[in-house]
């Protein structure tokens, strides 16, 4: 549970003391839809990318990586081309072997934020998931409150029909340090469903689960099942789920006006 008593980690707002790192950057040509919207493949970079500096900074050895094990995304506005976002992160919550992460992108001087939840698990030199250090308490733990967090996932395993699928390829880039594919990159089939469905806008909640890696020679499919308000994806390699989305619409029923363009 949050500090403030609600069950939903995307509530949780900035510690009052605490452990908080962010940095200012803007929204670059490489991060944005045809039409100028931050994508969510980039949005996922710039958690991973503040996460890491954070770590960095507090001295944590590379040889000792996290890795994400789930994302929650609540985009009431997308961030547009070339706007200046604050990107900020505080730890929400802690495990045994694994840390939850608050992730805030709000645009300088407008409208558009994306708040997100992100599970980080801590893995020892061999790749294994492992305690967290001692020093990760003194750091981390006033900003999270006595909050505990889980690693479970939520998601169904498997499409529950049999949806047509298609190729994933993959590319030698998609690869990161772990030898397998970075999480970022399981956000391009979200971001092609959406371009499948133009009237599936902002505002939107979306969640991303990694129930294991893609490692190199794999021959991911995905498979997308539409379901009211959204739809569900699966990145499959030999029927086993790689990673799993669920992007849902949060507009309030009946409401009116126009949504942001398409792309």
């Amino acid at each position: 549970m949050a500090p403030d008593g609600t069950d939903d980690p995307l509530a949780i707002e900035p510690p009052p003391e605490g452990r908080i790192h962010g940095h200012r950057r803007r929204v670059h040509l490489a991060d944005g839809s045809p039409k100028g919207r931050l994508r969510l493949d980039a949005a996922a970079r710039m958690l991973q990318d503040v996460s890491d500096e954070d770590t960095t900074d507090a001295g944590f050895p590379p040889g000792e990586p996290w890795v994400v094990r789930r994302v929650e995304m609540l985009v009431p506005e997308f961030p547009v081309f070339r706007q200046l976002v604050d990107v900020t992160t505080w730890c929400s919550g802690i495990g045994a072997r694994w840390a939850e992460r608050r992730v805030r992108i709000d645009v300088v001087d407008g409208p558009g934020r994306i708040d997100a939840a992100v599970l980080w698990v801590h893995l020892d030199a061999s790749g294994r998931p492992a305690r967290l250090p001692e020093r990760f308490e003194p750091l981390y733990a006033s900003a999270a409150r006595g909050r505990k967090v889980r690693a479970r996932l939520h998601h169904e395993a498997k499409p529950p029909e049999d949806p047509a699928r298609w190729p994933f390829p993959l590319r030698f880039t998609d690869f990161d340090m772990m030898d397998h594919v970075n999480n970022a990159v399981s956000w391009e089939p979200v971001e092609q469903a959406l371009a499948d469905r133009p009237d599936l806008r902002a505002p939107l909640r979306v969640s991303l689960e990694h129930p294991a890696p893609i490692d190199p020679g794999s021959e991911p499919e995905v498979a997308v099942v539409d379901v009211d308000g959204g739809f569900d994806l699966w990145v499959l390699v030999e029927g086993v789920a790689c990673s799993t989305a669920q992007v849902r619409s949060v507009r309030p029923a009946g409401s009116a006006g126009p949504r942001p363009p398409a792309g």
